[in-house]
């Protein structure tokens, strides 16, 4: 029977399932500000060297263009002046006079920045441009260790100890270390206080998501899951908001931490999980549980039906104990399985390298900063939409192939575009990040369905490691923009483009009867020929279906019969 049978006696997604719904929705907002607040907190203005001449606090960004020429060499890749040398030269009016620029060069060890659209950020403050350029970099890229090492830490901490104290445990976690990010004096503690932030999104999103979920039934998981993700692309839109008003990197990164204390009061809301209550043995708060949101929903559910549930999930628990748990490794010593789980591995870590790499790199499209971020993160609601629409409808490998191979066309163009057309940058840019949101929404589901049963969620587990690791090599690939704007872009549409095509080599899941063992996901997506017929192929779910008869024909024939013919071979 399962929980979800109660869920039906619940009146499904129930008044009272929808309003702790919405509400854990929310935080989705709030950790959107922090994985999105380093394009801002990380902003790089634009900056020049600082010229022996050029003494005291009161120098501007701007030189006229005569200077220019007289103290700085041209950068040969860019064309423009260099950002990280100046001319060696003894710069007095007879030498500006002259108009002969000198021949040596001098690297930068001081720098000034153009301050008319951030007031300050970490660059500016610890001089993160040049050669310490990868340090910008590396924030991001840490922030992202963060992510990965708390959905590891606090996934496992949520399922023995309940989602509840987790969820709040990591969100006071993330309130102290936003301010304390804020407040850093040097570029280390701050990277700190960054990566435990980026551990406690996962704490505080991804446990509010399974919460969310397990009180959903089947039918409403696929919605549910869209709309807890859109709520994240609010919050992603209203971090422009922010940056908007404020443009100093320290108040903005305590700004975006504030909205987490008033998630606090949830602790007189929300409820333990009902499901997580009943597989660690304490069914008397879940009936209990169960009962207040019957009484909130106006329904009534059967004493037999919870009896039923509590012996049924006993049982599923001893069998748990007395059989042996697949490890990773069993996926690796099938070839079909090894073959779809690394295609499914490299989806991930494409999918989550470009949705991120593009979602940080909006400040180097050109044009409007802020106006390029906002559209980033609107582009999130039309993708998202696109899948409920299409996913239950066109199939999933169908759409995961598409919208990545449409990414990449769209990324892939960019190096066709000339640059005094930014406009069509930044309209190809977006384009490919709509179609990166729905096929990122869809190797979700798609990547289920794909593995066996009992090997899912390890497998799972090794697919989100995969995208993790995308997301942190993903601002080391936007860092060589500094060198040719266009190349992070190039780099994000070749991994899409050659993503989506060897995704066609997966098997189409919608409507196929999902594989319960390990022998099940080998056979799964294999194209087998009968012997003595037509040599015709046969398709996956024929296969299944043939088998099965085979089998039932198999156990009416006399024992002696089937021996015998078994002896043949």
């Amino acid at each position: 029977m399962g929980y979800d049978e109660v869920l039906e006696h619940l009146g499904g997604f129930g008044r009272y399932q929808k309003k702790i719904y919405v509400l854990l929705c929310l935080p989705a907002i709030s950790c959107a500000f922090h994985k999105l607040a380093g394009v801002f907190l990380l902003a790089t203005p634009d900056y020049r060297c600082r010229l022996p001449f050029e003494i005291g606090n009161n120098v501007t960004y701007e030189l006229p263009p005569d200077v220019l020429a007289m103290a700085y060499p041209m950068d040969s890749l860019s064309k423009k002046y260099s950002t990280c040398s100046y001319l060696d030269a003894n710069y007095t009016e007879t030498y500006f006079n002259g108009g002969t620029p000198a021949k040596e060069v001098v690297n930068c060890d001081r720098w000034i920045y153009d301050r008319s659209r951030y007031e300050s950020s970490t660059v500016t403050d610890w001089d993160m441009v040049c050669d310490r350029n990868w340090l910008r970099a590396s924030a991001d890229s840490l922030f992202m260790v963060g992510v990965m090492l708390g959905s590891i830490i606090f996934g496992y901490l949520s399922d023995k100890y309940g989602r509840k104290p987790i969820f709040f445990a990591s969100l006071v976690t993330q309130v102290i270390f936003g301010v304390l990010a804020g407040l850093a004096p040097e570029f280390f503690t701050y990277t700190i206080a960054r990566i435990l932030v980026g551990a406690t999104t996962s704490g505080v999103f991804l446990v509010a998501y399974v919460i969310a979920m397990e009180m959903v039934g089947p039918k409403d998981r696929l919605y549910a899951g869209v709309v807890c993700m859109m709520f994240f692309s609010v919050g992603y839109m209203l971090t422009a908001a922010f940056a908007y008003f404020i443009h100093d990197w320290r108040s903005l990164q305590i700004a975006l931490t504030l909205p987490g204390i008033l998630f606090l009061s949830y602790w007189w809301f929300i409820p333990e999980s009902s499901r997580w209550l009943i597989s660690n043995n304490r069914p008397t708060e879940a009936i209990t549980l169960i009962q207040k949101v019957a009484k909130s929903n106006q329904v009534t559910v059967p004493s037999d039906v919870l009896d039923k549930l509590v012996e049924e999930d006993k049982a599923a628990l001893e069998s748990d104990k007395n059989e042996p748990k697949p490890s990773l490794l069993d996926v690796f010593k099938h070839p079909n399985l090894r073959r779809k789980a690394l295609l499914i591995f490299f989806d991930w870590f494409v999918n989550s390298g470009t949705y991120y790499g593009l979602s940080w790199n909006t400040n180097n499209l050109g044009g409007n900063p802020l106006l390029n971020f906002v559209i980033s993160g609107a582009v999130e609601i039309p993708a998202y939409s696109f899948l409920l629409l299409t996913l239950n409808r066109w199939g999933r490998r169908t759409i995961l192939c598409g919208c990545m191979i449409f990414a990449g066309t769209m990324l892939l163009s960019t190096m066709f575009v000339p640059s005094d057309m930014s406009w069509l940058i930044v309209v190809l840019a977006m384009l490919g990040k709509l179609a990166i949101t729905s096929s990122y929404g869809t190797v979700y589901v798609f990547s289920a369905e794909q593995f066996p049963t009992v090997i899912r969620n390890v497998a799972l587990g090794a697919a989100s490691t995969s995208a993790r690791i995308g997301g942190i090599l993903a601002p080391y690939f936007n860092l060589l923009g500094d060198y040719w704007q266009p190349l992070p872009l190039l780099i994000f549409g070749a991994m899409a483009f050659a993503g989506g095509l060897l995704s066609l080599l997966l098997p189409e899941t919608h409507n196929q009867k999902l594989p319960e063992t390990i022998a099940d996901g080998e056979n799964f997506g294999k194209v087998k020929t009968l012997p003595g017929e037509d040599g015709a192929e046969r398709a996956p779910e024929e296969m299944q279906v043939l088998n099965a008869t085979v089998e039932a024909v198999n156990e009416k024939r006399p024992a002696e019969e089937t021996d015998a013919e078994d002896g043949k071979f």
